[in-house]
Order: C-alpha cells, then structure tokens, then sequence
C-alpha cells in the first residue's frame, strides 16, 4: 500500500484511460496477474495514479521492453526483475 494519496481508476478517467492505453503495450502472458490483489491497485501502480500521464509514460516503457520482438522473453525478465530486487533488498 502507497503511502501517499491515489487515485482509484473507477474515480477519475484518465488514471482508467492511461492504464488501459499502457497495458496493450505487454505482451499476452502478462495479461494475467501472477498474484491476485486484494484490493485496489499494486502500490506502485497505484503511486502514479496522481499523474495519469506519468502513469501512461513510466509503464509504457516497461510494456515497449517487454516486446516480443526483442531477445529477452518473460523467464529471463523474471530472472533479471528477482536479482535487481534482491541486489537492492527491495520485496518487489
């Protein structure tokens, strides 16, 4: 949970417009959520919702990373996404 104020998408339109325009960046396999949340969004998620077109941009580029066409595919993101929160001490 973010410790600053959000934004729920159901309440305010451009947060739901720029999740929306950013998710078809990803690839298919991450359509899905690896862990279902309980509520809301995931906390760093949720943290742009103050800016939507941050929100739009920083996650875009994640989406643009993740694109099929390059080398890497989702087994090797996992494995660089685990070393770079275990390197940094970060429970993401």
């Amino acid at each position: 949970m973010p410790w600053i104020r959000t934004v729920l998408p159901e309440d305010d339109p451009r947060v739901g417009d720029a999740m929306g325009r950013q998710r078809v960046l990803y690839p298919a396999e991450y359509a899905e959520p690896v862990h279902q949340l309980e509520e809301g969004l995931p906390g760093i998620v949720a943290s742009h919702t103050l800016i939507p077109d941050a929100l739009y941009h920083a996650f875009s580029t994640f989406g643009a990373l993740m694109s099929p066409s390059l080398p890497l595919g989702r087994r090797q993101h996992e494995m660089i996404a685990t070393m770079v929160s275990l390197t940094n001490a970060c429970h993401y």
